[in-house]
């Protein structure tokens, strides 16, 4: 087994006068809400946007911000979304402890 070196050369580098660039990349927010829909009653929607609605809530966690509309407000109280990922799917997880009942394939409920 033979070793290899690996070689590196500094350089000083003359003073350069730093141009302001455009950001590389341009977050948006996630709009989470409630609509009427399914077998058992409510169903969450996700959607971007730039901006906070009038009467949306914001809420900022470890860096990400997330709008909840008007209307979905008391039914996610004390909610945990997580994004989940395996083999199979990638999706965001909502748990609620508010929810009574769910159909069964798990894509509406009840409260």
């Amino acid at each position: 087994m033979s070793a290899s070196l690996v070689r590196a050369t500094v350089r000083a580098v003359s003073k350069r006068k730093l141009q302001p660039t455009r950001a590389a990349l341009t977050l948006v927010g996630v709009k989470v809400g409630v609509r009427t829909r399914g077998c058992n009653g409510l169903s969450y929607t996700l959607e971007y946007t730039k901006t906070k609605g009038d009467s949306d809530e914001e809420v900022v966690q470890d860096g990400v911000r997330v709008f909840i509309e008007k209307k979905a407000q008391l039914t996610l109280l004390g909610t945990e979304m997580d994004y989940v990922e395996d083999k199979l799917s990638s999706e965001f997880v909502f748990n609620n402890p508010n929810i009574k009942g769910t159909c069964g394939c798990g894509e509406s409920f009840n409260i």
